[in-house]
């Protein structure tokens, strides 16, 4: 039987053909990747399937086709489309609330099939997140390709002037390293582009094992991409840029991107504007994506813009500069042959370039190149020998460059042919997607599928139909008299129900818990979720579930952690003894301060600890194992006793539950809750209490449990 394959990329302006590439900054290089690559697999005889997961979009701004459920790429590909987060159209920053939705959509999907994946394979940060979720829940072997990374372009953009605030505002920066962070702890592949991105980009972060990467160029369609202009398609890209130019015939400095910081097109217009020699030998055509109306641009894309618009006025480069509002897709193997006609170059002026398709097909075309010295394009250029590198955060360094290319017309024909030919012999679809799964093959061969989680079926399921999990230490501590007496009553008509089941969820042991439980004089439940998340007893026969307690403990050293926090005792008081336990250590902050979470995460990460820390109530941090939560407990309970996550109803806390209530759990928020919860207002699996006194008890009555 062939491999089952399972590739994620998540912001859903992607189909199986005519691509809107550069249509903003999601639809760049990697939308064209993934989807070569899924067709260069499918087309493989060892594999039998390949399904491509994104988002589905319902938005008259975006075409119909990101609307269909599912949609045929080739035989044995698929494209599959999930709903998760508002219907319109987002950019991929603004998905992370939304994510464990689909998470929780994709195990439910993978379990109804006859043989989950052999591999999930997941592209950028935000699929990164959702394939470290469904693998470690389902056990499927998860591959990693992060195509641009937060740290680079955090360091980057700072070092641009970018200040920290407004990269968390703009790029949710912090979110996407920490999911990064994670995709590198759960994944048992992570394939690179260059060797210079596994060494040093993936080496900023913890959780990477330089062991567990694997340097594969990505392929040029050569059908596309390739040496030999026509007459008709010279005329055609003329036509194309004839409103802009003074003397077309003038060799041209070509680039073409997305219009987005990162790309640093601006230090382009000014290194030649600035530069008599480069007017007067050449023309600059930027083609910078499609734009109807720049209204229409996000934000970062009319500062670009508005950048160029800005230089070209300065130095009056009119008549000498193109960038026209419209090309097609198929036109850009023609615009790289005109250039190489005009004996032009191709520039890629990027502050990071994690590889640099673009001057791939370039090279193909003939064309030559002159390339940011980061990144990729050592990596291209060693093995192509067709141009120069550049030193792009220098205007003097990028100036030179581009005089000191375009002043040997032999030199020029020695790099165009060397590029023709290394693109052919090094970097083809063939040679790509044989490299891919070789490492795959590899890999499934050394992976230890004993430690997925067990699953049993539901035919024994103590856990009824319905599962209500009240929080022990926050809503139920704080109920009392004659609301303690009016949900008592309520809890005794839901249990009278065999098909509805009571749990606790606490910080607390399980003996503390029982015994503050028992005060309360409420109905037994079922399932008690202790120790933040890291400990699960049945019954009144404190049963701990061993599965869950193997499963978390992979990887994790309690000593090691508080050792790793010995150094913020400024900032932590550890807890007394009977608030510690194996998988979770305990402290309270000497005073509040939003700060404290990153500077644990970075210590943890330092020294090599698969840890997380959670902040609730302001005060109390709990450092738990990397693949222990409550969240997580409860999807174990789904899993491993086949209850729907739909059935499960979770009574939130004031404060910290933020992970309880993302993803398909049903749940009751207090009326006095986390500002940062209001975003969930629209969900209809999420009830929002009014009122602070029956709080509880409104919620059970809206999801009719009473």
């Amino acid at each position: 039987m062939g491999l089952k394959l399972l590739h994620l990329n998540l912001h859903g302006l992607i189909r199986s053909s005519n691509l809107e590439l550069g249509r903003d900054a999601d639809t760049g290089g990697q939308t064209l990747y993934v989807l070569e690559l899924v067709k260069g697999l499918a087309s493989r005889p060892e594999v039998d399937q390949v399904d491509l997961v994104t988002r589905l979009i319902q938005d008259r701004r975006v075409s119909s086709d990101y609307s269909q459920p599912k949609e045929t790429i080739t035989s044995g590909a698929t494209i599959l489309r999930f709903p998760f987060g508002p219907k319109r159209y987002l950019r991929k920053e603004l998905l992370w609330p939304y994510l464990d939705d689909l998470a929780d959509q994709l195990v439910t999907e993978l379990q109804l099939r006859h043989q989950l994946p052999d591999w999930i394979h997941a592209h950028y940060a935000d699929a990164g997140y959702v394939g470290s979720l469904v693998s470690r829940r389902l056990g499927i072997p998860l591959v990693f390709t992060g195509h641009s990374l937060g740290r680079e372009k955090q360091r980057r953009l700072l070092a641009a002037g970018v200040d920290h605030d407004q990269l968390e505002q703009t790029y949710s920066i912090s979110r996407r390293i920490d999911a990064e962070e994670l995709a590198l702890a759960h994944s048992d592949l992570v394939i690179t582009s260059t060797l210079q991105e596994a060494e040093q980009q993936y080496g900023r972060y913890g959780n990477y094992l330089t062991e567990k990467a694997e340097v594969v160029p990505p392929g040029v369609d050569a059908t596309r991409f390739h040496q030999g202009h026509s007459i008709a398609e010279i005329n055609v890209v003329d036509g194309l840029l004839a409103p802009f130019l003074r003397k077309p015939d003038l060799a041209p400095l070509l680039t073409i991107s997305r219009a987005v910081r990162r790309k640093n097109i601006p230090a382009l217009v000014e290194a030649f504007g600035r530069s008599p020699v480069l007017r007067q030998r050449h023309n600059l055509v930027l083609v910078l994506g499609c734009r109807e109306d720049p209204r229409q641009l996000d934000k970062q894309q009319r500062e670009v813009f508005q950048q160029v618009f800005d230089l070209v006025d300065r130095y009056d480069l009119y008549g000498q500069v193109a960038y026209p509002k419209h090309h097609r897709r198929d036109q850009i193997p023609a615009i790289y042959r005109w250039a190489a006609h005009r004996r032009g170059l191709f520039v890629n002026p990027a502050l990071t370039e994690p590889f640099g398709l673009t001057l791939l097909e370039a090279a193909a075309c003939g064309l030559p190149l002159v390339a940011t010295d980061d990144g990729g394009p050592r990596d291209i250029l060693d093995r192509c020998e067709n141009g120069l590198l550049a030193d792009v955060t220098d205007l003097d360094s990028l100036q030179d460059s581009l005089e000191e290319a375009s002043s040997d017309c032999a030199q020029w024909k020695r790099w165009s042919e060397s590029g023709i030919e290394a693109v052919s012999r090094h970097f083809s679809w063939d040679v790509h997607v044989c490299n891919y799964l070789a490492f795959m093959q590899k890999r499934l061969k050394s992976i230890d599928f004993r430690n997925r989680i067990v699953r049993e079926e539901a035919i024994d399921n103590p856990l009824g139909k319905r599962l209500l999990l009240l929080d022990l230490d926050s809503n139920l501590e704080q109920t009392d008299g004659e609301n303690l007496s009016i949900l008592r009553q309520t809890l005794e008509s839901i249990v009278k129900t065999k098909s509805n089941r009571l749990g606790v969820l606490t910080g607390r042991s399980v003996k503390a818990a029982r015994k503050r439980y028992a005060d309360l004089h409420l109905p037994e439940p079922i399932v008690w979720i202790c120790c933040a998340g890291t400990e699960i007893y049945y019954g009144k026969e404190d049963q701990n579930d061993r599965f869950w307690q193997s499963y978390i403990g992979k990887d994790w050293s309690r000593s090691k952690v508080e050792l790793a926090l010995a150094a913020l005792k400024d900032h932590l008081e550890p807890q007394k003894v009977e608030q510690q336990s194996a998988y979770k250590v305990s402290y309270l902050l000497r005073k509040p301060d939003k700060a404290i979470l990153p500077l644990v995460k970075k210590r943890l990460r330092q020294q090599g600890q698969s840890a997380l820390p959670y902040l609730r109530c302001h005060w109390y941090l709990d450092v738990l194992p990397l693949r222990a939560s409550r969240s997580e407990a409860i999807r174990h309970l789904a899993l491993r006793w086949g209850l729907p996550l739909e059935q499960i109803y979770v009574i939130a806390s004031q404060h910290g539950d933020a992970e309880l209530v993302h993803g398909l759990t049903t749940a009751v928020i207090p009326a006095e809750h986390d500002p940062s919860l209001d975003g969930l207002r629209s969900q209809q699996r999420v009830f929002f209490a009014s009122s602070s006194k029956y709080g509880i008890v409104d919620g059970l009555k809206h999801f009719r449990f009473s």
